[in-house]
């Protein structure tokens, strides 16, 4: 075992962490696989936790399964207890357990009891968060986009339509938590009751509702509300206790739990280690000083802490989510978060002291951190063929007949459950030319085609064009991005994708559309490999357009980051696998590649590109997010806080 450790040198925590030990804990008992009959679980006595009786502090960490691959969720919970930490919290995204209506998926990298029963095996409680709806910077913050096939569809809320849809899903979901609860021998001690519902507070019977559809499944573990300041009165059920997200302490603001709940332990659900980055804007780093004394000072006034992330993951496919303050901007393919591990795991000056000053409490030795994964530079890697969109289109994809356009979740694709992400291709036929204008129905970006030539682009901000002049019926096509649903607001229930309205071409709508779904899943990715019609890339080509190269491996693959420098704006995928977005305007410039990913040998690496094509990419074992901005309450951006003046803020608040 000696060699998966190696010694590492503790940086010194400056004041008030050494205020903070005001006693220590001894936990050494207080293990998943050392309580065995188990009656009390996880309570509240007297401003504090107790387990099985006896006092008790979590110091928590998110980790998320679905944004981690499973080859490497052990190895982030070994750094997790290696850091002092002695619970797990995780969310549990919807949208990916049942993708399609009625079909649920608890498989490979979504096995929830696998991982729940991993952080058993290593020693950590787990505080639940099963939603139904997660916020997380995820598309539409967990919740599944066929929701939203029902025009009156009203989320988070008692509407029938809603609460059929949770019933159904918890019925799936509860019978493999349930098990895993403390008091039948599992390591969920808590279970958090939705997710910063203060934030939107559009129904008083809703956390109720969501509260009873646990109890009423087994869900026999302390219940928990998440929200921060402003939120907490507003996002809170009778039987949960209230706790509180922030980055900042402000004076008395733990205090002021006691406003909303009184001689309750005090526990902040969310402390925000870093922050989530947005297509176009600087990679947002927080000051890991300014962080470890703001979790000192939490742990000196006694309260319970989470850290929001201990290791943020990516958001690999097209699941990132949005913002939409002043406007729009959807989230980066990485989670990096600059958190306390970094989006391939390894470590920061932030784990080291944390780690230092948590072992100042914990009354036993902290096991030593394994060993960092090593990274690989396989060099440059040519992308050697390309088939235009235009030429696939014929081959692999057979379009829906529409008089009118059809917004993306409403498409007959997917067993009647629309399509969630990707793209979505329109095409009508128009006769001249003249002024397109998409009357703000374009969600979220349309490259506009006449024919194959690129005319232009339609957007929140640009919604008119001018279309050349030509003789007799040409092809309109709009190909149209969903660049990710907002997942965190009152905007909720906008959140459809495509062509949501008309379009209109010299003020006459258009009508008669072939539309095409590219929603760009395994089996469709598969098939490509076989299409006729691939050929040697010129040595200039505008894209749409699918292009593939070789990665060749001789010894055992390693995590490696791929540089897209030259290229425009697309996909890619290797050995099958949707590593995410890339975009030239930043921050983000490298995609992480997890080498379990990876195989000996052969690698096909495949890449959408929309427009500007490169000739290769180059694999690089250091990643590169982006100009970094320090973080902090004046200039960066957050999530809106008070339902009260939810809707004015969200016109002021992209920076805080």
């Amino acid at each position: 075992m000696a060699s998966r450790y190696y010694p590492c040198l503790l940086p010194a925590v400056s004041e008030p962490c050494e205020d903070a030990v005001l006693y220590r804990f001894n936990w050494s008992e207080l293990i998943p696989l050392r309580l065995w009959g188990r009656t009390l679980g996880l309570q509240t006595a007297n401003s504090q936790f107790l387990l099985e009786g006896m006092p008790f502090r979590i110091f928590g960490g998110s980790m998320h399964y679905f944004r981690v691959p499973r080859e490497y969720w052990e190895d982030r919970m070994l750094k997790m207890k290696a850091c002092g930490l002695n619970t797990l919290t995780t969310y549990v995204p919807w949208n990916l357990h049942e993708q399609e209506r009625g079909k649920f998926d608890f498989s490979r990298n979504l096995d929830l009891e696998a991982f729940l029963s991993l952080a058993a095996k290593n020693g950590l409680w787990v505080i639940l968060r099963p939603g139904p709806y997660i916020c997380s910077e995820w598309d539409l913050g967990g919740l599944p986009s066929w929701l939203l096939q029902d025009p009156e569809m009203q989320l988070r809320t008692t509407y029938k339509g809603f609460t059929e849809a949770v019933d159904a899903y918890f019925d799936h979901l509860m019978p493999i938590v349930v098990p895993l609860q403390y008091k039948k021998g599992g390591p969920i001690i808590a279970v958090q009751v939705e997710n910063e519902y203060g934030s939107y507070a559009k129904d008083p019977n809703y956390m109720t509702y969501v509260k009873m559809a646990l109890l009423k499944r087994g869900i026999v573990e302390l219940l928990m509300t998440s929200d921060n300041k402003n939120g907490l009165s507003f996002g809170l059920v009778e039987g949960a206790l209230a706790t509180v997200n922030f980055q900042k302490l402000e004076p008395g603001l733990l205090k002021y739990l006691d406003t909303v709940q009184r001689d309750q332990p005090k526990m902040v659900m969310e402390y925000w280690t870093g922050w989530f980055d947005n297509w176009g804007g600087p990679h947002y780093v927080f000051d890991a000083d300014e962080m470890v004394n703001t979790v000192a000072s939490v742990l000196k006034l006694g309260a319970s802490i989470n850290l929001y992330m201990f290791h943020g993951g990516t958001n690999f496919g097209f699941m990132n989510g949005a913002l939409e303050a002043d406007e729009y901007k959807s989230d980066v393919t990485s989670y990096d978060y600059d958190a306390v591990l970094t989006e391939a795991g390894d470590y920061t000056s932030k784990f080291f002291k944390l780690r230092q000053l948590f072992s100042m409490i914990i009354g036993q030795p902290l096991p030593l951190p394994p060993m960092i994964e090593s990274k690989a530079s396989y060099g440059a890697i040519l992308l050697h063929q390309y088939i235009s969109l235009w030429d696939v289109l014929p081959s692999l994809l057979q379009p829906i007949k529409s008089e009118f356009p059809v917004n993306m979740e409403n498409l007959h694709v997917n067993d009647s459950s629309g399509q969630s992400y990707g793209y979505v291709l329109y095409e009508t036929v128009i006769f001249g030319g003249g002024h397109l204008h998409s009357r703000d129905h374009v969600r979220d970006r349309a490259q506009v085609f006449v024919n194959t030539m690129y005319v232009g682009e339609l957007d929140y901000n640009a919604v008119e064009l001018s279309l050349p002049e030509g003789q007799g019926f040409r092809q309109l096509r709009l190909l149209v991005e969903n660049r990710g649903r907002v997942n965190y607001g009152l905007a909720l229930n906008e959140q459809r994708k495509g062509l949501i309205g008309d379009i209109f071409l010299n003020k006459t709508p258009l009508r008669n559309f072939k539309i095409y779904s590219l929603e760009m899943k395994p089996g469709f990715m598969k098939s490509l490999q076989h299409v006729a019609g691939w050929s040697a890339v010129p040595d200039y080509f505008v894209g749409p357009a699918f292009f593939r190269g070789r990665l060749w491996i001789e010894h055992q693959p390693q995590d490696t980051f791929l540089k897209l420098q030259g290229w425009e704006k697309g996909v890619v995928f290797v050995n099958g696998q949707n590593l995410g977005r890339y975009w030239k305007i930043g921050p983000q410039e490298t995609l992480y590649l997890p080498g379990p990913w990876l195989r000996k040998g052969s690698n096909e690496i495949v890449i959408f590109e929309e427009r500007t094509a490169g000739r290769i990419i180059q694999s690089v074992d250091i990643p590169y997010l982006g100009r970094t901005q320090k973080f902090g309450r004046e200039n960066g951006p957050r999530r809106n806080e008070s339902p009260l003046f939810h809707r004015w803020m969200q016109k002021l608040i992209s920076l805080h």
